[in-house]
């Protein structure tokens, strides 16, 4: 089941794919932005007990300023990169869940793990999606459900005409194509990652992250202010 805005490029998919692989390809043309709309796709996927794969991989993006973002563009990065994966991800997770098994595949983006001035807002959103995922795959731990977190560099598609900063204006080696995206997402998944970096070659470099985010969360628990903060004398 293809969901996106544009009805005649997923027809278009739609039937590519039938014919190269003779699968039934369903297809839903809407606006997940679109709290209606929103609802309609919930109501039908989790009412679909044959849906064993989410890929949550919608996505917008508008890069500029936070003063001079239109209220418009916040609020479709906030209702898209969001609101939409966090309904549809639950939408399926109960189903899941009862039947033990199920995956979930949520796209983020390393602007989660870091903010440009002109990214706050989209690199807020993708955080909300690595916190997010990452909770879920504890939630899930020992269960037959599988969720996966990608965190991709610039990949090229759409989402850059849509930014306002063109695909033209990137350096050509630090852009995947889609299709290198895909077989490296695939290849993360196959050999049982839960995070996956399609362009990061060294894996130490996130586990050496992840440890220090965890010694920072380990040193802040405890009910006295650190010393900096004591009273001048």
């Amino acid at each position: 089941m293809l969901i996106a805005r544009r009805a005649n490029r997923l027809e278009t998919i739609a039937k590519s794919l039938k014919k190269q692989y003779g699968v039934a390809i369903g297809w839903i043309a809407t606006d997940l932005g679109n709290p209606i709309e929103l609802d309609d796709v919930v109501r039908t996927i989790a009412s679909d007990k044959s849906v064993t794969l989410l890929v949550n991989n919608a996505g917008t993006s508008t890069l500029g300023k936070v003063a001079e973002s239109k209220p418009e563009d916040l609020t479709a990065m906030i209702n898209v990169n969001i609101v939409a994966l966090t309904r549809l991800t639950i939408a399926v997770l109960s189903g899941f869940k009862e039947r033990d098994r199920g995956t979930i595949v949520n796209i983020g983006s390393v602007l989660g793990l870091h903010s440009l001035p002109i990214s706050s807002i989209y690199s807020g959103a993708k955080g909300y999606v690595l916190n997010f995922t990452r909770g879920l795959q504890d939630e899930v731990a020992g269960t037959g459900v599988r969720v996966q977190l990608v965190l991709p560099a610039a990949i090229a598609t759409d989402i850059w005409a849509i930014s306002g900063v063109p695909l033209s204006q990137l350096d050509p080696k630090t852009v995947m194509t889609a299709e290198d995206a895909v077989n490296a997402i695939l290849a993360g998944f196959d050999s049982g990652e839960s995070i996956t970096l399609p362009s990061v070659e060294d894996v130490e470099l996130f586990a050496n992250y992840d440890k220090a985010r965890m010694q920072v969360l380990a040193a802040s628990q405890t009910s006295a202010p650190a010393s900096r903060y004591s009273p001048k004398r």
